[in-house]
C-alpha cells in the first residue's frame, strides 16, 4: 500500500515538473511593431506532440532528434483572401532546411513545398521555380519572423485599423509525422503521399476564428478547421481530420485577445 502510494506521488511530481518546465520554456514574439493599428495577443499551447523525436540513422533507432513545427499565422478577409501574414516561423519564411540523410539534393535548393501549404497558396506570391514557397534570395521579412519556439508562446502583433472583421488563421505542421493513413512509404501519385521517406507524414492542420475587430467582444478561440494538401501540390482545405493522430496533438489550444 505504501509503495504504491509513493509511486504514485512520483508521477503527480514528475507530472508537475513538466508542466512547470514546459511553461517556463514557453516565450513571447512580437511581429509588426511599426504597424499602426488593433493589437492582438494570440496564445498556442503546445500539445503533447508538439516536440516530435525524428530518428536520423535507420540502424541507430535509438538516436534521435527533436523537431518542432513549422507555423503560419495569417488574416483573410470574410469572403477568404488573404490580406496580411503576422507570423511565419523561420525555416519556412528563409527555406533553410537541413538536409536528410541519403538526400542528394543540395542544400540551396531543398525546397519542402508540404511543410505549410495552405498558407503558401493564400499568400500567392509564386516564385522563379514555379513554387509558392519563399526563397533564400528572397525570404519572407525578418519583422515577420522566428525560429520555432521550444514549446507552447504568445504572438503579440498588429492589425490594420482598417480591418473591420478578418478571419484569423493558424497552419501548423511537424515533418516526418508519419502514421498509418500517411506512411513513409507512400508513393508518389498516391492520395496519402508527403513528400517521401522524409516527407510531412501527416499533413499540416489549419485552425481558424473570425474576429470583429471593432466590436466589444475579446476573446476568441481558434477550432480545427481542415487539414492541407498532404505533399503541398496545392492550396486547397480538407475538412475530414478523421485520419490524423499525433499531428492533432501538436496543439492543445489557440486563443487569441483582442486589446
Amino acid at each position: 500500500m505504501k509503495k504504491g502510494l509513493v509511486f504514485s506521488l512520483i508521477i503527480v511530481i514528475s507530472f508537475v515538473f513538466s508542466v512547470m518546465s514546459n511553461a517556463s520554456k514557453r516565450s513571447t514574439i512580437t511581429t509588426r511593431k511599426d504597424v499602426g493599428g488593433k493589437e492582438i495577443r494570440l496564445e498556442i499551447k503546445e500539445g503533447e506532440h508538439w516536440n516530435h523525436r525524428l530518428p536520423l540513422l535507420p540502424w541507430l533507432p535509438f538516436f534521435k532528434i527533436k523537431t518542432t513545427p513549422q507555423i503560419a499565422v495569417w488574416i483573410e478577409d470574410l469572403e477568404g483572401d488573404y490580406l496580411d501574414t503576422l507570423y511565419v516561423t523561420e525555416k519556412t519564411a528563409t527555406q533553410s532546411w537541413q538536409k536528410a540523410p541519403g538526400d542528394s539534393t543540395p542544400k540551396e535548393k531543398i525546397r519542402r513545398k508540404s511543410s505549410l501549404p495552405h498558407w503558401t497558396y493564400q499568400r500567392n506570391v509564386k516564385y522563379g521555380d514555379g513554387l509558392y514557397l519563399p526563397t533564400k534570395e528572397k525570404p519572407v521579412a525578418d519583422v515577420i519572423t522566428s525560429a520555432t519556439p521550444e514549446a507552447g508562446f504568445e504572438l503579440l502583433s498588429k492589425i490594420e485599423e482598417k480591418y473591420n472583421k478578418v478571419i484569423l488563421k493558424v497552419e501548423i505542421n511537424n515533418s516526418t509525422d508519419f502514421n498509418k493513413y500517411y506512411p513513409k512509404d507512400a508513393k508518389k501519385g498516391d492520395a496519402n503521399y508527403s513528400g517521401g521517406e522524409w516527407g510531412s507524414g501527416q499533413p499540416a492542420i489549419v485552425y481558424a476564428t473570425t474576429v470583429n475587430l471593432k466590436g466589444d467582444k475579446k476573446f476568441y478561440s481558434l477550432q480545427a478547421i481542415g487539414h492541407s494538401s498532404p505533399n503541398g501540390e496545392n492550396g486547397k482545405l480538407y475538412p475530414d481530420l478523421s485520419k490524423l493522430t499525433t499531428a492533432k496533438g501538436i496543439i492543445k489550444d489557440i486563443s487569441v485577445e483582442i486589446r
